[in-house]
Order: structure tokens, then sequence, then C-alpha cells
């Protein structure tokens, strides 16, 4: 008996996420939509996960109009989004109306299937984003996030399952975003969820192992009903297998797609120029790996974390910090490493390398979590570190949404005018300070996205999202150029000279970091126990003193953003505040004084 396996394609998605930090523009994607509309997919993943941050922290682009144009331009494709349960596309639990009210408006805005996951697999933090799912007559997809530890096991994995068809689950995802699946362990797997359960089986591997295609083809022996690919051009390293080789693989067999490669073809020769219009964004960290067998470290989580160690000069650390990772995912009882729990583990294991002391820094998200903030840890955590963290407060063991109250009046009322539309009021519930920015531009007419750099301008360039070192090749010699910004010549700043093809070119940059005294930000270098600085480059979110206050040693000063990660920065001494030299909002590195004591 044949059975056709159906494709998820996920270039205009997960693909580019996982090569080129999200930053496709949406003026790329409409042109090939036609061709992608005539594929016969079975769906096309446009939508969700980073893409909505992406468009408006960098790209300046309506992630909702987005949304309704690729929808209008693929009118016989379902759409697919990937959200994250209760966090929805943010970085924190929402409360239910605002998760009923944007899976609502995702629906009527285009989306026809809703793959919903939670960080942590714990199934009560699926249970409002499915039933507005089914409520809005959409496909349900309910999603395992795979990973190995101890507690995680194919009858765990079967039994959650079991709960998300209960739910009303459509279909079931196994997704192993960090590429940890093996081929025998996803036959084995899939083997016992078609076992047990009656819905179809998605496998969505991304290959940083190498091992995604093998993994596919042993899913889909052991039954699985549908794969997710991404075309070519944007496929293998850390994104997925190649749709054609895929496609290629099962053609002629009783699982045979019946894609045709010549349009596939065509297709991937399109965004195979597209791609190099983004060539700042690549990374030598999406290339393949089979370390994350080892380190458990997913390639966005690789390239991520290179780019915060680089600002500070410690990428010379990066492997004590994959060494980390792992024990500090042990400590918190065997997250699964995706958004958000990436982020907790991530900016935790880096903050215990540079400050040669395990936990001298504990993140404020690490505390939530250690509360029973974000759910239930699939294992016991670490004892001494829960002590640390908390002290006595005590752990919630309930669903965490069930102590928010509802919030969506509230978010109306915060953002006012500035909303014209439902969908603006959940833009800044998203991400409330971006948000806001974002709508305050938009209607200054004053939207303008991140500059993107000529190929000719610096060849041979390669940086990941936001690193501050590329190479440039002149005259068949290769230049490693460091840089922290650029901007118009002034105090702290110098100017370099380059000559591209005979034409002398004025380019200014900032001195970098290490030099940095009165210069730049015009914050001094940190030199005196009192002092107030930051362990990791990033943003303040909030000053909780002003000069003149008193303060005891270990007191919370500031709180500081890192890698979407907020941090208590603590006095070091006790005193009185004789300056504070930062407000909400603005960037810092590591050894700037913004806060002086005495």
């Amino acid at each position: 008996m044949s059975k056709k396996i159906e494709v998820t394609d996920v270039i205009l998605r997960d693909a580019h996420q996982s090569l080129i930090a999200t930053r496709m523009r949406t003026e790329d994607m409409l042109p090939i939509c036609a061709k992608l509309d005539q594929v016969g997919y079975w769906s096309l993943e446009v939508w969700g996960g980073a893409t909505f941050d992406a468009c408006v922290r960098f790209l300046k682009e309506d992630p909702w109009e987005r949304l309704r144009q690729l929808r209008a331009a693929l009118p016989n494709t379902r759409l697919q989004m990937l959200l994250r349960g209760q966090n929805l596309l943010g970085y924190r639990h929402y409360a239910d109306d605002v998760v009923e009210a944007f899976v609502q408006k995702a629906a009527e805005n285009g989306i026809d299937v809703f793959r919903v996951f939670d960080a942590l697999n714990d199934v009560r933090n699926l249970e409002t984003a499915m039933k507005a799912v089914k409520k809005a007559g959409k496909h349900a997809q309910g999603t395992i996030c795979y990973t190995t530890s101890p507690v995680h096991t194919a009858e765990a994995f079967v039994k959650q399952a079991h709960a998300m068809v209960d739910m009303g689950a459509d279909s079931i995802a196994v997704k192993d975003m960090a590429g940890l699946l093996t081929p025998y362990a996803t036959y084995d797997l899939v083997k016992a969820l078609k076992a047990e359960i009656s819905v179809p089986v998605v496998v969505h591997s991304h290959s940083t192992a190498g091992l995604a295609p093998l993994c596919q083809l042993k899913a889909i022996e052991a039954g699985a009903d549908r794969i997710d690919t991404a075309i070519s051009s944007f496929a293998s390293g850390t994104s997925h297998p190649a749709t054609e080789a895929q496609v290629a693989a099962l053609k002629g067999t009783e699982f045979d797609t019946g894609l045709d490669l010549e349009l596939l073809g065509e297709i991937a020769d399109y965004f195979r120029e597209v791609r190099k219009k983004y060539h700042q964004f690549e990374s030598e960290f999406t290339r393949e790996d089979v370390s994350v067998q080892i380190n458990q470290v997913p390639g966005g989580m690789m390239s991520n974390l290179a780019n915060q160690l680089k600002e500070q000069n410690a990428l010379d650390k990066i492997r004590d910090v994959f060494a980390e990772i792992p024990r500090v995912r042990k400590d918190l009882g065997y997250p699964p490493l995706v958004t958000p729990t990436s982020q907790i583990v991530g900016t935790q294991a880096v903050y215990n390398v540079l400050a040669g002391e395990r936990y001298k820094t504990i993140t404020n998200e690490v505390k939530r979590y250690l509360q029973g903030g974000y759910g239930a840890s699939p294992a016991d955590v670490d004892a001494q570190l829960l002590k640390k963290a908390i002290g006595n407060e005590a752990v919630d063991v309930g669903r965490p949404a069930d102590l928010l109250k509802p919030e969506l009046n509230k978010l109306r009322d915060d953002i006012g005018a500035l909303a014209q539309s439902e969908e603006d009021v959940l833009t800044f519930a998203m991400f409330p300070d971006l948000g806001r920015e974002f709508l305050q531009q938009r209607q200054a007419g004053t939207l303008k996205p991140e500059e993107l750099l000529p190929p000719e301008a610096a060849k041979g360039a390669k940086l990941a999202a936001g690193a501050s070192e590329f190479k440039i090749d002149v005259h068949g010699e290769t230049y490693e150029i460091a840089v922290t910004g650029v901007g118009d010549f002034g105090a702290g700043k110098r100017k370099l000279y380059i000559s591209m093809d005979g034409i002398p070119e004025e380019v200014v940059f900032e001195p970098l970091n290490e030099f940095v005294s009165e210069g730049g930000s015009g914050r001094k270098r940190a030199s005196a126990p009192g002092h107030v600085t930051t362990a990791m480059p990033g943003n303040v979110v909030d000053v909780l003193v002003k000069e003149g206050d008193s303060v005891e040693a270990g007191q919370s000063v500031l709180i500081a953003e890192a890698m979407k990660m907020e941090t208590e920065v603590h006095a070091n001494i006790a005193g009185t505040v004789k300056a504070v030299h930062v407000v909400k909002g603005d960037r810092v590195t590591p050894g700037e004084v913004l806060i002086e004591i005495a």
C-alpha cells in the first residue's frame, strides 16, 4: 500500500531564521510566491518564531501586513506558523485573553496551521492556545520538543502526545530544534507514536549534526506522514534537509511526494540569488557540526552566543560556554533548549564562565524559572541552586498563567491612539518598548530598516547578526576588521580611509571597547569598588536608584537586558549613590561605569 509523504517547506520562516538571523524581507518573498503556490506543498511555514521580532526590531515591517501579503500571494497553499503556547511570540507568559486574541487575529489574517509548543513540554501551557485554534476552526498541531536526558524517553513523549490529542490536536509534530535526533532513535519514537495515536505525525529536524535527512527517511519507514524541509539554497547546516534532495530520495517509491523537481529547482535558483543580498548575516556557526550531539547547543543559539562573546572580546571562551551549557541544563532539571529556555540556559552559562564562578550572578529569568514561572521542570532542579536563587520563597506548582489577570484592556489603554488596530495592540503586547517605538516611528513616517551592506563594499564580508568583526578581501589580501559602531565623526571616534577600486572612502569607526575611556558612550572605565558595571553588553531596562540614595552591598541598583534575558546588577559596596550615568534604554558594554557609589 503506497503512502504519499506530505511536505512542509520552511523557506519563508525557519530556513532564513536558522541561516541569516531571520533577516529576509517581505520584498524578497513575494516575487517567488506564484511558483511556491504551484508546488503542491502540504503547507508553507511563513510566520511565527522569531519573524515577528525581526520584522519589528530590524526590518521595520509590520508583521501582520507581511502575513496579509503572503496570504494574498499564496491562495492555494496552507500557511503555517510556530506559536510558543502561552509565550505566543514574546519571551514571557501572557494572560489567557491575550493568547486568545492573538490566535484569533492570526487566523483572521491568514494562518491555517498553528504549530503550538511549550519550551518545557508542559502541556498546561498549551491548553489556551490549542482551544483558541480550534475555536477559530484552524488546524492545531501539538508539538513535542525533542531533547535527550535521563527523563526524556519515548514513553514520556508518547504520554505527552496523548495529552495533546485529548486537547484536540489535529496532528503531532516532533520538533528537533537542536538536531539531536539520530536515525534509529527517530525510527523508535515515530513507531511508538504511530502505535498509540491516530492523528498524522510530522518530523521537523534541523541538519545541525548532518543527520536530519537520514532521520527523516527512518521516520518515513516508521510511518511518519509529513516532513519539514527547506529549499536547497537555504538548507543544511543549522537549517533543514533540502526539499529537492528528499523529494528525489522518495521519487519512484511507495512514499513518492509527487512534487516537481524542475519547479523546485527554479525556486532554489531564485533564493540562491536572494541569499547573496544578506551576506552580512552569514556565520560560521550555522554550518554542519556534529558536536551538537555532545554539547546539545542548537546552531542558532551558537551564533547568538558567539556574538555576545565577540562584543566583549571573549570569543576565546566560547568552548568553555558550550561545555557549561549542559551543566546548567542539568542544574535546571533538563529543559529542552528552545526559545525561551535556550536563552535562559545560554545566558546563565555565559555569566558563569565570564565571572569565573558558577552562579555568582543569576539572571531574573533563571529565578523566575526556578519559581515555576515557566511551568514544571522536566526533572528536579539542583537544591543548592534553588536555595541560592530564591531563598525561602515558594515555588508555584500550578499553571503559570493562572496567576495572570486579564491584560488586554490595560494594553489597549497603555498604547492608546498609537494603535490603529487590534493587531497593533498585540504587537505592543509582544514587545512593549520595541512595539511602542515601532508604532511611533510608523506614525511619524520615520520607519527605516537596518542597512544591508552591498557585496562590492566589503567583498568577502562574513558577519553574524549584530557581529562586530568581519573580513575584507583587497587585492588578494584578507584584512580582519573589528568595530563597535559606525557614526558621524565626534569625540572618541576615529576615521579610517579605505580605497575601493582606486576611490578613497571615508569610514568612521568608534574605538574598540577595550580603548573606550571618556569617548564613545562618554562613560569612563570602572576602576574602583564603588563603580557599578555590567558583565554583558546589553540595554538598560530600569534604573532602581538615584543620586543621594543609600545602598547596601549586594543591593540591586539597575536591571540590564542581554540576549533577551534580564539580569539585576548589584552594588559591590555599601554607601551613597554619587552619580548615575545611564537611563532606561541606554546601550551598555562591560567595564563602563554605570553608577558610582562612595
